[in-house]
């Protein structure tokens, strides 16, 4: 099945070049010029996923990824300048599961989306081995693979797709401590290189989410210089 992606961008060269490489390998694009446009059309028409320029009028990056995370887990990949770490730290907080730096190369970029659909695919149930991968229950935390659903206390958490592999990573072993590059191959493609500050920021944005629904979760712990851990106890 095609996926849809929606490419948002205020510079129409960009537009054009990574919607023609797109559709060569047999995504359907929607290009949107700035935030405010691609909000409205989104939220009526959801996509598969999304690719966002961080600098764009009306409404930033930054500002649609937050409006989105509203209601939606939609994968999203930033395009950054090498001026803009502050925002890609913002962004992954926010729940961005990716970003590339600008100027880059169509080839990375497709690889990129390619992996985040293949896990998008497989958590939502679209995989070979997704129907026969149990649920995973400890203590009062559910995960099911193949639903892409996680409950606190049966209360629904919504998590993005690398959010959702990094807690599972945590939750399959309780007790045992997973290094920032065990986490990063749990969810990440081999050919896609993460540091540690944005596997840190994707345990934060994890943390915020279940705390909003129970303040005292306290289960994921940071082991300093070592990596993270999660007790079920």
């Amino acid at each position: 099945m095609s996926h849809t992606i929606a490419l948002v961008d205020d510079d129409r060269n960009i537009l054009t070049s990574v919607s023609i490489a797109l559709e060569a390998e047999g995504f359907r694009v929607q290009t949107y010029t700035d935030g405010a446009e691609a909000l409205r059309s989104l939220t009526a028409r959801p996509v598969d996923l999304a690719i966002l320029d961080i600098k764009m009028p009306r409404m930033d990056g930054v500002e649609l990824l937050k409006r989105l995370r509203e209601k939606s887990s939609l994968p999203v990949i930033f395009l950054t300048s090498k001026d803009e770490e502050i925002d890609e730290v913002l962004g992954f907080k926010m729940g961005a599961d990716d970003y590339i730096r600008k100027p880059f190369s169509l080839r990375l970029l497709i690889e990129r989306i390619r992996a985040i659909l293949r896990r998008a695919d497989l958590a939502a149930g679209g995989g070979d081995d997704a129907d026969s991968e149990p649920k995973i229950i400890r203590g009062d935390l559910l995960l099911d693979p193949a639903r892409h659903e996680c409950r606190w206390r049966d209360v629904g958490v919504t998590l993005t797709v690398t959010e959702f592999l990094i807690l599972k990573s945590l939750v399959i072993r309780p007790g045992h401590v997973r290094s920032r590059d065990q986490l990063m191959d749990a969810a990440y493609d081999d050919n896609i290189y993460v540091d540690d500050r944005t596997i840190d920021s994707h345990i934060k944005r994890i943390r915020k989410k279940l705390k909003a629904v129970d303040e005292t979760f306290s289960q994921i712990e940071t082991l300093y210089g070592v990596g993270y851990r999660y007790n079920d106890k």
